[in-house]
């Protein structure tokens, strides 16, 4: 299981060990992380799990989908270049040790 790292706009660290295959947000949302909503429950829906993926992160995911792409477009923090929807990131051992900030507010 890689490990990765969500810090809160606290400042707050959680280290979570993620179960290969699981999104982020399932991760987060089922070890209590604050900062992660997901609303929509992981259906690329609401844009509630936004989360900024860190530079190593960045490069071992693929480019996100139309459709993420789209609901990036109603985060309600600020969108980066590094923004990604934490429900369509798949854990697998190329995310170990990676880090993702997360937003002031997710609504």
């Amino acid at each position: 299981m890689p490990h990765i790292t969500y810090i809160e706009a606290s400042g707050e660290a959680t280290t979570l060990d993620v179960p290969v295959g699981w999104s982020l947000m399932q991760a987060a949302t089922t070890n209590g992380v604050e900062g992660i909503v997901g609303e929509c429950g992981g259906s690329c829906a609401c844009a509630t799990c936004h989360c900024y993926v860190d530079d190593a992160l960045m490069a071992v995911l693929p480019a996100p989908a139309p459709g993420e792409l789209d609901m990036l477009a109603n985060v309600a923090a600020e969108r980066r270049p590094n923004s990604r929807l934490s429900c369509q990131i798949k854990a697998s051992a190329a995310c170990e040790g990676g880090t993702v900030r997360l937003p002031e507010t997710q609504e």
